[in-house]
């Protein structure tokens, strides 16, 4: 007899760091030499001050083989209990049709591309983007949407905070919300609320408006309760009064009654979640944010639009104010940076592949469904909570909803306990009459099977939509209706993603924003159903396997980064921001210091600083930066004495933004410590310490930490984010709460709808951690370490790095300076960066935070071999700079100039350019076999902000005849 080996015999792939990190034995000691240094060590404790060096090594469990981390995630995975999920409460059951699981979630083209700051390289996934925003127009009724927000929760509190800013009138008064409004809504609003100071007023509009100032209105349709409401009259009344009205809308619902636009409503924000996005345990799902007319330029969030390349063609790029936080900082009005891109693609190709008749098909099938349950519970003489619903029918049984809901989850179905006298459920795209039996059943039917199939032949004829019916036409568009087989659906989807540069085809140089490898074994467990079909608000008996994977993931955080206590509740950088600001906030307020209110940020610190310090109720004073790129120390000096006994905090980036380790680091923390504020230090770099420092050991109070960087969760072209905020004991009872469901005993402040923030992406990184061990994080440091600063001693010569270290290190990324280069050749950075293109390359971080410089950082996955290649091409740029100050053309002339070159330029009409075709399409020694030809020229950006389009396009303007 054969046996089978157990899992722990294998050892073939015993050394996953060895995959992970991309340098080999050999070009270590090559790219030594070039720096200078003898060993990695060596030039690891040059550029790393001492004195924010760990003792001793992370106390981590042992690295475990791929083969083991998924057995151990399947064994985290089993521990949950799948069962039927019909508690609502604005996330739903759906079907991902496998062709979007395949090739969009599954697939790294589109997972591992970045954020389309680079439109060019990007037209792939903007007009995925533009689709998402096209459909949500058309269903919301209203003119602009933007690509995407966190949740709807936090949609709904930008709502609030965008009709606040858009009241005309003077004292803009209070937000009225309707009682209706999902618990988790309402609890998000007010922690907003509390932290900038506005009045919040909860009251049932079905009896009219309250009295007194009101600057916004907040309305569910449908309600909480399932119910359906005419809110025409209510909308019309709160603009009577100056008021504007949001509706936060179930969107699969808007194809068959009336849309928020049509019933008058100024902005409407929702969750896409039931578009073919997994439940995920809570997220992450792509919300929506749309506008009337006149609002379009305060939207928060990201806008494609239309614009034209340089050779008059539409083209596709992120509209308006791309990265409003980092232009106008403490000014912003908000501090999204990251969306949820990749989920709101998903969403969009739902919608693409089954069109206006399937969405509204599915829509139809879920109404029937939950019209078949409410016949027969009214047969059975329960009381339903109101007359009028979409999917969800509130029961009340005095007495009764504790042994209703347990019944139904003996019969394998969860439905939502709201009280003990109440029950809700709520049907969905994949609810069944056997469902509907087993719920029927638990309520005390009897033969309830046979009388569900008559109650849902009965439900097929009319409605429970209380005459809201609607009979505007919507997703018109060609793209939605053109469609049809899985054939067409595969072909567009490889169109698209054939369009963009993404990390699977090459390296990514974003400083500060560590594109590193995600690897296969760490992206497969999230699409598992033991992980993907649990409800945010499930019993806990079901969901100790995401819990104890949760708890575990916090814990090694904890130790990587030195701090007591972590919470991943945050589904975004700028979320942790907030949420770690918060619980400073509140931790003064807690010893009375009510007076302690401002913040000190270094000029140079990311713009979402200074956005999420504002948004936390806090004020902003800016600390000049010295010469060296170091904390200006006199200045910040002068600050803490011109403001004793009001620093709430200090908020640095460290290694700082500049790209090195600044020496007194320690003393600026002693400084603020001394001064009774708190240290925040951001972790956007953390990739740069990880088993080296820990934030919480060198000064730190709070840090929040990137997921999406340096825990290896793709970016997915924007978006999944996870931002957890980590934080000293003192302030770990601040860590934020839970807005709904199960709590998580914490007593801060709920920043996102679930207490688990965008639980569904956690196995990624809690494989990353636990596939590296202590040793493999640490050596993954320090090849980050090394691999910037090779990039930039070998560039030194062609474009000097700005701002270094000690003995002329720089940390994990390198800022080029192209300032001197462009005042005597007129190109630049931009320019550079699209030159690139033609190199295969996306750009490095352009004019952060310095104008007219490149950030780079390669990370430790990238291999010698791609980092020769872009230092290559970096010197062959440097070479066509100098063909310009040579006057062999001019800068207007040069092929940096007239860059990216795409196929069009080069074959359409004659060449008269004062360069070859060669040099334009295949300079330097760029592959003629697999070279990436971009779809559009360089892009008119001011062009698409004078005329703003953020719609798709008829097919007509991509006619070659026009």
């Amino acid at each position: 007899m054969t046996l089978t080996p157990h899992i722990s015999e294998f050892t073939i792939d015993q050394d996953f760091s060895a995959r992970h990190i991309g340098p080999r034995e050999d070009d270590v000691k090559r790219m030594l030499e070039v720096v200078g240094y003898s060993t990695l060590d060596e030039l690891v404790d040059t550029a790393v001050p001492q004195g924010i060096r760990m003792e001793g090594d992370l106390q981590l469990p042992e690295a475990r083989t791929e083969m083991q981390v998924l057995e151990d995630l399947r064994n985290y995975a089993n521990q949950n209990v799948i069962k039927t999920q019909m508690i609502g409460q604005g996330f739903s059951g759906t079907l991902t049709p496998r062709i979007i699981l395949r090739k969009v979630l599954e697939n790294p083209a589109w997972y591992t591309a970045y954020t389309p700051y680079q439109p060019e390289i990007s037209q792939g996934r903007l007009e995925a983007l533009l689709n998402f925003q096209t459909a949500v127009q058309d269903l919301t009724g209203l003119p602009i949407a933007n690509a995407s927000m966190l949740d709807e929760a936090s949609a709904v509190a930008e709502a609030v905070l965008l009709m606040r800013r858009a009241n005309k009138k003077k004292e803009a008064g209070k937000t009225v919300i309707d009682q209706d409004v999902f618990p988790q809504n309402l609890a998000v609003v007010k922690g907003r609320a509390e932290a900038l100071g506005f009045e919040v007023e909860v009251a049932d509009l079905s009896q009219g408006l309250p009295e007194g100032d009101i600057s916004g209105v907040v309305l569910q349709q449908p309600g909480d309760s399932g119910r359906i409401m005419d809110y025409k009259a209510i909308i019309d009344a709160a603009h009577e009064r100056g008021a504007l009205v949001t509706v936060a809308a179930d969107i699969l619902s808007l194809t068959l009654i009336k849309s928020p636009g049509e019933q008058g409503a100024d902005i409407a924000v929702g969750n896409t979640q039931r578009l073919g996005v997994p439940l995920f345990f809570g997220g992450p799902h792509a919300a929506f944010f749309a506008v009337r007319d006149g609002l379009e330029r305060q939207i928060p969030g990201r806008l494609v639009g239309v614009s034209k390349d340089d050779a008059g063609r539409p083209a596709y790029r992120l509209a308006l104010q791309t990265r409003e936080q980092h232009i106008r900082r403490e000014k912003a009005t908000s501090n999204i940076c990251t969306a949820q891109a990749l989920l709101a693609i998903t969403a969009s190709m739902y919608v693409v592949y089954h069109g206006p008749a399937g969405l509204k098909a599915i829509a139809q099938r879920t109404h029937q469904r939950a019209r078949a349950l409410a016949n027969l519970l009214q047969e059975q003489g329960v009381e339903l909570a109101s007359e009028t619903f979409f999917d969800t029918v509130r029961a009340n049984v005095p007495g009764r909803a504790q042994a209703i809901t347990t019944a139904a989850e003996h019969q394998g179905v969860n439905i939502r306990l709201i009280d003990q006298d109440t029950v809700s459920v709520s049907t969905d795209e994949l609810t069944s009459l056997e469902h509907i039996a087993a719920v029927a059943g638990a309520f005390g039917v009897q033969n309830a099977i046979e009388k569900v199939k008559a109650a849902g032949a009965a439900a097929r004829e009319g409605d429970a939509l209380g005459g809201q019916n609607r009979e505007s036409d919507y997703l018109t568009h060609p793209i939605f209706n053109t469609i049809k087989s899985e054939t067409q659906m595969l072909r567009y989807l490889r169109k698209l993603s054939d369009r963009d540069l993404a990390l699977d085809r090459t390296m990514i140089p974003l400083g500060s924003c560590t594109m590193k490898l995600n690897a296969a074994t760490e992206m497969e467990s999230i699409s598992w159903p033991g992980f993907a079909d649990i409800h945010p608000f499930a019993p806990e008996s079901q969901t100790a396997g995401w819990r104890a994977l949760i708890t575990d993931l916090e814990s090694r955080l904890s130790e990587i980064t030195g701090y007591a206590g972590v919470s991943i509740q945050p589904n975004a950088g700028s979320q942790g921001e907030y949420a770690g600001l918060l619980a400073i906030r509140q931790y003064h307020l807690s010893k009375g210091d009510h007076d302690r209110d401002i913040v000190l940020i270094p000029a140079s610190a990311h713009g979402t600083n200074a956005a999420s310090a504002v948004l936390a109720g806090l004020r902003v004073v800016v600390v000049k930066t010295a010469s060296d790129g170091t904390i200006d120390s006199a200045d910040l000096d002068a600050k803490i004495a011109a403001n004793e006994g009001k620093i709430a905090a200090i908020m640095i980036t460290y290694p700082s933004t500049h790209g090195v380790y600044d020496a007194d680091v320690t003393e600026v923390c002693r400084k603020v410590h001394e001064a009774g504020g708190q240290v925040y230090i951001d972790g956007a770099n953390m990739n740069a310490l990880v088993g080296l420092a820990q934030p919480g050991k060198f000064g730190g109070d709070v840090s929040h930490l990137n997921l999406h960087k340096t825990f290896c969760i793709p970016h997915g072209g924007g978006g999944p984010g996870v931002g957890p905020v980590a934080v000293a004991e003192h302030l770990v009872p601040f860590l934020s709460g839970a807005a709904a469901g199960p709590a998580n005993g914490r007593e801060g402040t709920p920043v996102t709808a679930t207490t688990y923030g965008s639980a569904g992406v956690l196995p990624i990184s809690w494989a990353y951690v636990a596939l590296m061990g202590a040793e493999g994080l640490r050596q993954a440091t320090k090849m980050a370490l090394l691999n910037a600063n090779y990039i930039s001693k070998r560039l030194s010569e062609q474009f000097p790095t700005l701002y270094t270290g000690n003995k002329g290190l720089v940390a994990h990324e390198c800022i080029l300076d192209l300032r001197e280069l462009t005042a005597k050749t007129g190109v630049t950075a931009e320019d550079v960066c699209k030159r690139l293109i033609d190199y295969g390359f996306h750009a490095p971080t352009l004019a952060f935070p310095v104008a007219g410089t490149l950030m780079v950082e390669p990370t430790e996955s990238e291999d010698l071999g791609e980092i020769d290649r872009f230092i290559d091409a970096m010197i062959a740029i440097k070479a066509e700079m100098d063909q310009v100050l040579a006057g062999d053309f001019t800068v207007e002339e040069s092929p940096l100039r007239n860059a990216p070159h795409t196929t069009r330029s080069l074959m359409h009409g004659e060449w008269d350019r004062k360069y070859t075709r060669e040099q334009g399409a295949f300079p330097g020694n760029v592959d003629f076999t697999d070279k990436y030809f971009p779809p559009v020229g360089r892009i008119d950006g001011a062009f698409g902000d004078r005329n703003l389009v953020c719609e798709c396009p008829p097919p007509e303007a991509f006619d070659e005849t026009n």
